[in-house]
């Protein structure tokens, strides 16, 4: 290795010097000029031309990855301007300038001074200029140059995914392509072979093959089975150099696996099968499952069970459970284990994607022989039809026999069998039955016209074991028979006018028959036989079932007959005949011209401007209303007349007027009269409370009588005690005033209670000085006249 590097560092040390002294041509006449020079000199004063020589480069070459003691010589930069005393200097702009590459401004020597990496930058650009150190400028114009970098295999080949997934089917035949790897290597295609890549398989031989150079992965074995072995792991590996020893190398994993195909029919396990069921299944019962084995998967592996052949075809079928891919047995039709107790059936399970390419293996079925056993069970009875019709007359006679249900134990023992009507679907209790042989009779009679249904149901149940049971309905019809006699089809409100024609129409009459006869009502209408030549009217039958009632007179009057009634026969014809007899009422009314009733009643013509009812009613409604007006007011009159406390305006006895605002004066109208503080012993009287009702009438406490010259301030405190403990009291505050004042007043009192013990009398004039508002104070207390009375 190292003779290979010293070899190449004297060949591209070679190359810079030969570079460095052939500089590119195209490079020289890009940046050469003529410089022309005038002065005289010792050849006779000729002018002389000099031709200016440009960069003597152009292109560097550089090795990747040096790993040598010392920096990597790049080359020299030099100029003829250059005499080699230090005057110019060399700069270096541009990739990499004074970091990667460094340049020795003196003699203008480039070096690298990092390792490069072709992979990361495999061409830089560079700029050189020489420059005067006296004067600055440039003896040079600013020439580009270029530096490549050469490759070395110093990478190795990666694939594009650590890991890659395939498949294929199952018995591929030999190359088939299963997928394509990648590979690229990083270092320089177009220089040598370190970028060529070529692949080969290190695991998963004899059943893959790789191409070499392309890295498709194709099938090497024929025929391989997925049911054998279903993943396989290969290892590739891509190698540079062209697979040359010395090259480098990377490897990729390819997971493989083999999809399924229909390649494998269905196996039963077991070439027969063995079920029971008991002989009361109901049909859709399962009996058992079958399974068909097929080592395919998916689609491939779904099977569809049928029965081929076999006795029980009929009997039972078969169905494919999606889920389990097996074959459910199940009842198709009733089982009788008396009429038979084995079948055989042959059950075939089908692939239902079959592959065409894989026919030749043979039949994508199976059979399997499968055998039913019938068991017995104890059976309810069986009737001989699943429902009985049975048509009676309504005129039957109770006790008759009207029909027969019939059943029987379908086992083999045959036991015996009663009969019962379900009460809960014969509640009237109409219909009984013998127990015995199952004979249907009446208990009660029939009406068509009330109930022509009657829907029973019969019930078998075997004596032996009155658990098994069953149940028949029987439909009963009721015949019709001619038991009803026609009348009318409604109430007919009929007159004739007073000023009838003779032969006029007046009414036209129908009638209806309860009974319903097989070809229909057919009804005739005539007068009774006593009223078979009526002088006023006359029966017409219409042959419709329906009559016209007409007028066989001229006019009519109210006030002779104001009413007529016209008896009329209705027949019809069904056996035996029915007829009925209908009157018909005619009242005679007043009519206009064009026929139209006005009036019918009698009382019209003797009344003629009287009031109607509606009026009369309405004027005894306000009668009524005014009395109870009268009632209520004079209650109300009743409950607000009090017991005045004083009988005269000019009663001795003081008044005390309270007022509410200041200066009320006469002005107010509510006092309290104190007279019961000069007569203690009034309120002894048994009077009830008018501010409250009581809910209780008590006994009025009887108290001690006061003495008339007792203290009035011990007065009051007895009232209010007694008040607060009376139970009749409202149960809110209540304000009493008693116009007492107490003992110490400065302004004295204005009342006269005090001055019954003073004598002497007192000056009340200055009360007329208070003004109007005091002048009835005044007026009771001012004059001589009035204290004297």
């Amino acid at each position: 290795m190292r003779t290979y590097s010293f070899l190449t560092v004297l060949l591209w040390s070679s190359v810079f010097y030969v570079v460095h002294m052939m500089p590119s041509q195209k490079r020289t006449n890009k940046h050469s000029h003529s410089e022309r020079i005038t002065g005289l000199s010792e050849n006779e004063g000729k002018t002389l031309h000099r031709t200016k020589r440009g960069w003597m480069w152009n292109q560097f070459f550089l090795l990747e990855e040096y790993t040598g003691p010392d920096t990597q010589y790049v080359g020299k930069l030099h100029t003829d301007q250059d005499k080699g005393d230090g005057n110019l200097k060399y700069i270096l702009t541009g990739d990499g300038a004074g970091s990667l590459f460094i340049i020795d401004e003196n003699t203008g020597d480039i070096h690298a001074a990092k390792r490069l990496d072709r992979e990361e930058k495999s061409l830089y650009v560079l700029r050189a200029k020489a420059i005067d150190r006296k004067t600055g400028r440039q003896v040079e114009p600013e020439s580009e140059f270029i530096i490549k970098i050469h490759d070395i295999n110093d990478n190795e080949p990666k694939f594009t995914k650590d890991m890659y997934t395939a498949s294929i089917p199952e018995m591929s035949g030999v190359g088939t392509s299963v997928i394509q790897v990648t590979a690229t290597d990083a270092d320089d295609a177009n220089y040598g072979n370190s970028a060529k890549v070529v692949y080969s398989i290190l695991q998963g031989q004899p059943y893959f093959s790789v191409d070499p150079e392309t890295g498709i992965i194709k099938t090497a074995l024929p025929d391989m089975s997925r049911e054998n072995r279903e993943q396989y792991q290969v290892v590739i590996q891509a190698k540079d150099m062209g697979g040359q020893m010395g090259g480098l190398s990377g490897t990729t994993t390819v997971n493989i696996t083999l999809t399924d195909v229909n390649d494998n029919p269905p196996r039963f396990p077991q070439s027969s099968y063995q079920f029971s069921s008991p002989e009361s299944a109901p049909p859709g019962t399962p009996l058992g499952r079958i399974k068909a084995n097929d080592p395919d998967v998916g689609e491939n592996a779904e099977i569809e069970y049928s029965i081929s052949n076999g006795d029980g075809s009929d009997m039972f079928d078969i169905i494919t459970d999606k889920d389990t891919q097996e074959g459910i047995i199940t009842v198709k039709k009733h089982l009788d284990f008396e009429n038979k107790v084995l079948y055989t059936l042959r059950v075939e399970a089908t692939n239902t994607h079959p592959d065409p390419r894989f026919l030749q293996l043979g039949p994508f079925k199976d059979t399997a022989l499968v055998k039913i056993s019938v068991e017995d069970v104890d059976e309810p009875p069986v009737f001989s039809r699943p429902w009985y019709l049975v048509e009676v007359d309504e005129d039957v006679k109770e006790g008759s026999i009207i029909g027969q249900v019939v059943a029987q134990d379908p086992d083999i023992a045959r036991n015996a069998i009663k009969y019962s009507v379900d009460r809960h679907t014969d509640l009237d209790r109409i219909f009984n039955i013998y127990s015995g042989n199952g004979s249907l009779f009446l208990s009660k009679p029939l009406d068509r016209e009330e109930i022509p249904w009657h829907n029973i149901t019969v019930i078998a149940t075997e004596i032996n074991n009155p658990k098994q049971s069953s149940q028949v309905p029987v439909f009963i019809r009721i015949l019709d028979i001619n038991d009803h006699a026609p009348e009318f089809a409604n109430y007919y409100e009929t007159f004739v006018c007073e000023n009838a024609k003779a032969g006029q129409l007046i009414q036209t009459v129908s009638a209806i028959d309860k009974d319903q006869p097989p070809r229909g009502h057919k009804f005739f209408f005539e007068l009774v036989p006593e009223f078979a030549v009526h002088p006023n009217f006359s029966v017409v039958d219409n042959k419709d079932n329906t009559a016209g009632i007409m007028t066989r007179r001229n006019g009519y009057s109210r006030s002779k007959t104001s009413t007529y009634l016209l008896p009329i026969i209705i027949f019809d014809n069904d056996y035996p005949i029915q007829s009925s007899t209908g009157t018909l009422t005619i009242r005679v009314c007043a009519c206009d011209s064009r026929g139209n009733m006005q009036s019918c009643s009698a009382e019209a013509l003797l009344l003629p401007a009287g009031l109607s009812t509606g009026a009369l009613v309405a004027i005894l409604l306000c009668i009524i209303i005014l009395l109870v007006l009268v009632v209520l007011f004079t209650a109300l009159k009743r409950q607000r007349k009090k017991e005045p406390l004083i009988i005269s305006k000019d009663d001795v006895r003081d008044n005390i007027v309270t007022y509410n605002d200041e200066g009320g004066g006469e002005e107010d109208t509510q006092a309290f009269d104190i007279g019961t503080l000069r007569n203690p012993e009034a309120r002894e009287e048994s009077k009830m409370r008018r501010d409250v009702i009581p809910e209780t009438i008590f006994q009025i406490r009887r108290t001690a009588p006061l003495w008339e010259n007792i203290d009035v301030q011990d007065f009051i405190h007895r009232r209010l005690k007694e008040n607060d403990l009376d139970p009749a009291a409202p149960p809110y505050d209540s304000l009493a005033t008693y116009a007492y004042e107490g003992n110490d007043s400065i302004a004295n009192s204005l009342s006269s209670l005090e001055s019954l013990t003073t004598e002497g009398n007192q000056d009340y004039d200055y009360l007329s000085d208070w003004g109007p508002r005091f002048k009835k104070l005044a007026d009771m207390y001012g004059g001589e006249d009035s204290d004297r009375d």
